[in-house]
């Protein structure tokens, strides 16, 4: 079984409506009832970030985010899926029940 993240793509600062939280609920709740589920959460705005690099010396803490950009990362799954066909099918679900665009990325090893 491999783990996927499923980032929610956002290009608005606001929250999700009530009406998109119930349907990100019951997604939330399909994972769990089949097994797919490891962790979500929401993220707070961008402009909330700290850019931290601690590569040379002192390290430099940045206000802001990484990179400016019209989309964010709002939240995230993990997932676990036997293959991308089944992880693949699970972003689109994830996706339509968001009512945001989803990034699915595999995890190494």
């Amino acid at each position: 079984m491999a783990q996927y993240l499923m980032s929610v793509l956002d290009d608005k600062a606001g929250l999700a409506t009530a009406e998109e939280q119930a349907a990100i609920d019951v997604f939330n709740e399909q994972l769990r009832a089949e097994g797919r589920w490891v962790f979500a959460g929401g993220l707070a705005s961008p402009s909330t970030a700290t850019v931290v690099d601690g590569r040379d010396g002192e390290p430099v803490f940045t206000d802001g985010p990484y990179l400016e950009s019209k989309e964010h990362i709002a939240g995230f799954w993990i997932i676990e899926a036997p293959h991308l066909d089944v992880a693949l099918r699970l972003a689109a679900l994830g996706s339509k029940h968001c009512n945001r665009r989803v990034e699915l990325r595999p995890f190494l090893g």
